[in-house]
């Protein structure tokens, strides 16, 4: 299954290879389609489940374009928190989620030029543990209370 993505990914990246990127603020007239989107990264939030979102706006409750990458994705992506701030090129299928469009992440090969070079996600990232993921180093275990 999983090479059966990375061909249709491939396919889908060929096509679109030399299409022009629309910007992200037209993305919503393209509901359906297979595109390159462009704009910057203005924020990268996280879930409670894991789920990473690329937002476009400063209030991403208003903008009408972001990028998703669920967990399971995580790891053929890379770690999209180098993203914030840069100006991206994304090609894929936009679809509506709540009134809103939107590209799902699932390959960096759907990333175009510098944005392509995402550095890999830490080792103690584990998509399992649903949001408990942290950049910081990982504490000392707590030392068990000898009886008296």
């Amino acid at each position: 299954m999983k090479t059966f993505a990375i061909v249709l990914a491939s396919l889908l990246m060929g096509s679109g290879a030399a299409a022009k990127c629309i910007p992200h603020t037209e993305a919503e007239n393209k509901i359906g389609a297979q595109e390159c989107v462009t704009g910057q990264v203005v924020s990268v939030g996280q879930s409670k489940s894991g789920t990473f979102f690329l937002n476009f706006c400063q209030n991403y409750r208003e903008c009408p374009f972001t990028v998703v990458v669920f967990p399971s994705h995580v790891k053929d992506v890379g770690d999209v928190r180098a993203l914030e701030g840069k100006t991206i090129e994304i090609f894929g299928k936009i679809t509506s989620w709540r009134g809103h469009a939107e590209i799902v992440l699932r390959d960096v090969r759907q990333l175009k030029g510098e944005s392509a070079k995402l550095p890999p996600v830490p080792k103690e990232y584990d998509a399992e543990r649903k949001g408990k993921f942290s950049p910081k180093a990982p504490s000392a275990p707590k030392s068990k209370a000898s009886p008296q």
